[in-house]
């Protein structure tokens, strides 16, 4: 099933499901062109895991980390799929990260290993924008990472079995391909993942975990088409608009 936040003509906020070209709420279905798709969930905090494909750490010249590297974006950095994201204007290098998205499913803490799947609610697609000129100048990377609608998201969550475990990971600028990798090329696995945070973190429903990139990131121009292509998720897509 593939679940869906939407506004519809009358304006709107709805939960619905992605059917083939619909879009449907309760009894009612709506055609694309009739709403506007939103990101799929509107998370208090986005948990994000660094350097978590051996391929990318190599291209960003740095060693694969001893252990799980994690850092921060807040809700501001949420773009909706199928629109126009504006970036930071006078930067040298804005770079796209197509990444496997984790959407929690309930209020956790202390969680295991073994039972890390039981909170995940499903998975999405997400392009971690990175302002590189910022980035390298600081640790904690506020300004690298954290920026306006840095994260677009969406356009819909679908259960995680829906995902297959090497599920493929394809990033296209302009429709040519610049990213190209799989899931279980994850240096830390999901349940990993999750059991880390948890022990620092309490997460909420609705929160998002977004898992590493593989090698391919690059930088992103005036009008460049970006869609993060998921196997088993509808795909992402926006246009990237940088101001002079």
């Amino acid at each position: 099933m593939q679940y869906v936040r939407f506004r519809d003509p009358a304006g709107s906020i709805r939960n619905g499901t992605l059917e083939g070209d619909l879009v449907k709420f309760s009894n009612v279905s709506y055609r694309m062109e009739e709403i506007d798709l939103l990101a799929p969930v509107e998370p208090s905090k986005i948990i994000c895991v660094g350097k978590n494909y051996a391929d990318h750490a190599a291209e960003m010249d740095s060693e694969v980390p001893d252990s799980l590297m994690l850092f921060i974006k807040t809700p501001n950095t949420i773009a909706d799929p199928n629109t126009t994201v504006t970036m930071l204007r006078g930067k040298e290098r804005i770079d796209h990260e197509g990444e496997l998205a984790i959407i929690i499913g309930q209020q956790c803490r202390f969680v295991s290993e073994e039972n890390a799947m039981e909170v995940v609610a499903g998975y999405t697609a997400a392009n971690d924008l990175s302002n590189r000129d910022d980035q390298f100048q600081e640790q904690n990377w506020v300004r690298g990472k954290a920026f306006d609608s840095s994260l677009p998201l969406g356009p819909a969550m679908v259960d995680k079995e829906d995902v297959p475990e090497n599920a493929s990971i394809v990033v296209r600028v302009n429709g040519e391909v610049r990213q190209e990798g799989s899931i279980d090329q994850l240096i830390y696995s999901i349940p990993v993942i999750i059991a880390e945070i948890t022990e620092y973190i309490t997460l909420e429903q609705g929160d998002v975990i977004i898992t590493g990139t593989p090698a391919g990131v690059g930088p992103l121009e005036d009008g460049d088409v970006v869609e993060v292509d998921i196997e088993g998720i509808p795909t992402l897509k926006n246009t990237i608009r940088i101001p002079e």
